[in-house]
């Protein structure tokens, strides 16, 4: 005996059971599209992030050669740390405003000038972000005296990427340490 199915009825469990897969089905895809659109919100904005990074870089290496420690510290993090080669880290704005302070100074009575190409890589996620790329120190004659690496890590606050985390150091070697004295011979009697 051959069977013929029945059509659902709308009082049935089992077509009532459908339905509400369906309609779970149809706001999953809802979701997915609403999430998959803030992604490529988020991806437009990616660019001008990266673009603010590196020009933050940019705007670094300009306050330092000109010796305005001020706008060097507002690109950092009041917490921020400064992990420069051959020194103690610094730590918070107003410490690191004072280390630059110095350092650009000293960096200028030299007759040295401090070069940041721009185009350094950036990734970033969410509120965080970080930047490497490369420097060059160059004397008045525009001869490169040093060149070496940098990373900084950055966070947005209130709308501005901020340094958090700043290190860089030279590709050249470490200068050789001083010749160790002489030991003085005990005088004899």
């Amino acid at each position: 005996m051959v069977h013929d199915r029945q059509k659902p009825r709308p009082n049935d469990e089992h077509y009532k059971g459908e339905i509400v897969n369906i309609l779970k089905s149809a706001a999953v895809i809802a979701v997915g599209l609403v999430a998959l659109a803030a992604c490529q919100q988020a991806s437009k904005n990616t660019a001008a992030d990266e673009s603010a990074i590196r020009e933050s870089s940019l705007a670094w290496a300009a306050a330092y050669n000109a010796g305005d420690a001020d706008a060097v510290a507002a690109l950092y993090a009041e917490d921020a740390v400064v992990q420069p080669p051959g020194a103690p880290a610094v730590v918070g704005r107003a410490a690191i405003r004072e280390f630059i302070a110095s350092d650009s100074a000293a960096t200028k009575a030299a007759g040295l000038t401090m070069n940041i190409p721009g185009g350094g890589a950036v990734g970033m996620s969410g509120d965080m972000a970080w930047e490497a790329g490369t420097f060059s120190v160059t004397d008045a004659s525009g001869a490169t005296v040093d060149a070496g690496k940098y990373l900084g890590v950055f966070q947005k606050k209130d709308g501005k990427w901020l340094l958090i985390r700043d290190t860089w150091n030279s590709d050249n070697p470490p200068a050789p340490a001083p010749a160790a004295e002489p030991a003085m011979e005990p005088a004899t009697s």
